[in-house]
C-alpha cells in the first residue's frame, strides 16, 4: 500500500489529473489480453517527458514500489498485468510518430504509436515497415519492442528486433540512456539496444525508438489453398520452403478455426475441409508471378484441392482477412480462450499439430490451431470456461505437454508472446539453469531494487535494501552481501 506521501510525490512529478488512484481506474489497467490473470495496481500514472520517469524511477528505489509500463495491454502473456505494490506506468498517449527520414529508411517513434498506424503512415510514402502483429490495430511499438514481436510477415522479413535501429529509454536508476543510431554500421561497444529489445519492461522503460524501414514491395499476391487433410497442408509448407520459395505469409488454419472464422466473418470459406493456408508472396512482378505459380503447383501436388488467389487489394484484404480474424472467432466459442505460442523447426509443424490434437482428445478439450506454419510458430488455441475449475486444470496440464514437446522438438516455449508471467516455470526447461541464472545476474545488478516489472520471464531476487548503487563502492558492498549470487 502506498502511503499518503508516496502518492502526493507521484502527482507532484506528473501532475494531479495525470495520477489515477480510483478504484474504477485501477480496475481497467488490472489485466492484459493475457486470460486468468488479473492484479491490481496501487495507482496508475501517465509521465509527460523522459525525465518524468526518471523522477518516477528514482522515487520507486527510495519508497519501495514497482513500476509496470504498459503500451494498450494487448500482450498474451502477461507483460503488462501489474504485481503486488506496483504503480503502472502509461505510455500509450505518447503516439506522435517524429521523423519518417526517407533518405536513411527510418523513423523515429514515441513508445505509444499504434503499429497499424505506423504502417500506413510509411506506406504513404513508399516505404515499409514489416513487422506485422495481429494486434497491429491496437497495439503499441513500444509493447511490440518490449516483447520482441512477430507476425504474419516474419517469415520473410524476421521480428521486430531486426528492425529497431536505436532506442532511449530510463533504466532502472533513472538514468536516461541512448543507444544505436541511423548508421548503417556501428559496432561500439556492446550491443545495448539488444539487451532491452524483448526485455518486457524489466531493464528500462522505453521513450523515443528508430526504426529501420525498406522500400515498399512493387506488387504482392494473396492466396488461400484449401486441404483435406491437415498432414498434406504441412508438407505443402515445408515442400515450398525445401523449393527456396519465401513467401512474405505462409499461414495455416486447422478445421475448427475455419469453421468459427466463416460463422463470424461469412467469406465464404468451405467448412467441410481440415486445413486451410493463407500465403502471400511480394516483390517484382515477374517474381511474384513466378513464385506464385511454383507454389500452386507445390500445394496441388500435395493435395490441394480449391484454390482462391486475390485479383486485387481489396479481395487480398478479405481473403487475408480469414488469417487475422482467427482469435478473435475462435473467441466467441466459449467464454474463456487461451492462446499460446509453441514454436518448433518448421520441418516439425506436422507432428506438432498431430501432437496437440492427441493431447486435446486425451483430456476432452476444445482447441483450435491457426498460425504462422512457414516459421513453424503455432497458435495452439484451447476453448474453454474459466468457471469449470476442472477444465482449467486440465487445460494448463495440455499447455504443459505442448511446452515440454516443443522443447523436445527442439523448439521454444514462445516464438512471439514473451515470456511474461506465463510460461516463466518453462524458461529453465528450454534454456537450462546457467542460462536463466546469467538473465537473474544481469537483472539484479541492473535493477537491485527490483522495481522495473519484477517477477516477469523468471522470479527475481530478494529486494537490496536502500536506494540503488550508484557508486562503484556501493556496488561491491551489495556484492559483498551476496545480493547478487
Amino acid at each position: 500500500m502506498l502511503s499518503g506521501e508516496t502518492l502526493s510525490k507521484l502527482a507532484s512529478i506528473s501532475g494531479p489529473s495525470n495520477l489515477l488512484t480510483a478504484p474504477e481506474d485501477k480496475i481497467a489497467y488490472s489485466y492484459d489480453g493475457t486470460p486468468l490473470l488479473q492484479q491490481s495496481p496501487e495507482a496508475v500514472i501517465r509521465p509527460r517527458s523522459a525525465e518524468e520517469i526518471g523522477a518516477l524511477v528514482r522515487l520507486a528505489n527510495e519508497a519501495g514500489f514497482s513500476l509496470v509500463a504498459r503500451g494498450s495491454g494487448s500482450g498474451l502473456s502477461g507483460g503488462s498485468v501489474p504485481v503486488e505494490n506496483c504503480v503502472v506506468v502509461l505510455t500509450n498517449h505518447w503516439n506522435r510518430i517524429l521523423e519518417i527520414d526517407e533518405q536513411n529508411l527510418s523513423v523515429w517513434v514515441e513508445p505509444g504509436v499504434i503499429t497499424g498506424q505506423l504502417h500506413a503512415a510509411v506506406e504513404a510514402k513508399g516505404l515499409f515497415y514489416p513487422p506485422d502483429p495481429g494486434s497491429a490495430a491496437i497495439c503499441t511499438i513500444g509493447g511490440n519492442v518490449a516483447e520482441n514481436a512477430g507476425g504474419l510477415r516474419g517469415l520473410k522479413y524476421g521480428v521486430t528486433k531486426d528492425y529497431v535501429l536505436g532506442l532511449e529509454a530510463v533504466l532502472p536508476n533513472g538514468d536516461l540512456v541512448r543507444t544505436g543510431g541511423k548508421s548503417v554500421k556501428d559496432v561500439a561497444g556492446y550491443c545495448l539496444k539488444d539487451w532491452l529489445v524483448g526485455s518486457e519492461g524489466t531493464l528500462g522503460i522505453f521513450t523515443r525508438i528508430l526504426l529501420r524501414l525498406v522500400p515498399k514491395p512493387e506488387t504482392a499476391r494473396t492466396m488461400l489453398v484449401f486441404f483435406d487433410r491437415l498432414a498434406d497442408a504441412a508438407e505443402a509448407v515445408s515442400a515450398i520452403i525445401a523449393a527456396r520459395i519465401l513467401p512474405a505469409a505462409l499461414e495455416f488454419l486447422d478445421n475448427t478455426t475455419i469453421r468459427s472464422v466463416e460463422a463470424y466473418a461469412k467469406l465464404g470459406l468451405p467448412t467441410n475441409l481440415e486445413a486451410l493456408l493463407m500465403i502471400e508472396v511480394d516483390g517484382r512482378k515477374l517474381v511474384v508471378d513466378e513464385d506464385a505459380e511454383k507454389i500452386l503447383a507445390i500445394c496441388k501436388k500435395h493435395g490441394a484441392g480449391s484454390v482462391s488467389v486475390a485479383q486485387d487489394d481489396e479481395e487480398a484484404q478479405r481473403l487475408k482477412s480469414a488469417r487475422k480474424v482467427a482469435f478473435a472467432a475462435l473467441a466467441r466459442i466459449r467464454p474463456t480462450t487461451i492462446l499460446e505460442d509453441a514454436t518448433v523447426p518448421r520441418s516439425l509443424v506436422a507432428p506438432m499439430l498431430e501432437f496437440i490434437q492427441q493431447v486435446a482428445k486425451k483430456r476432452n478439450l476444445t482447441f483450435g490451431n491457426f498460425g504462422h506454419a512457414g516459421d513453424g510458430n503455432l497458435h495452439p488455441t484451447c476453448l474453454t470456461d474459466e468457471r469449470d475449475a476442472q477444465e482449467i486444470h486440465q487445460a494448463e496440464a495440455a499447455f504443459e505437454e505442448i511446452y515440454e514437446k516443443a522443447i523436445e522438438l527442439g523448439g521454444t516455449i514462445t516464438g512471439e508472446h514473451g515470456t511474461g508471467l506465463t510460461k516463466k516455470k518453462f524458461l529453465e526447461k528450454q534454456m537450462g539453469s546457467p542460462a536463466v541464472e546469467l538473465m537473474r545476474r544481469i537483472k539484479s545488478v541492473v535493477d537491485p531494487n527490483a522495481i522495473m516489472n519484477p517477477g516477469k520471464i523468471f522470479s527475481p531476487r530478494p529486494r537490496c535494501e536502500g536506494p540503488m548503487p550508484r557508486t562503484r563502492e556501493q556496488l561491491q558492498k551489495f556484492l559483498d552481501q551476496g545480493v547478487f549470487v
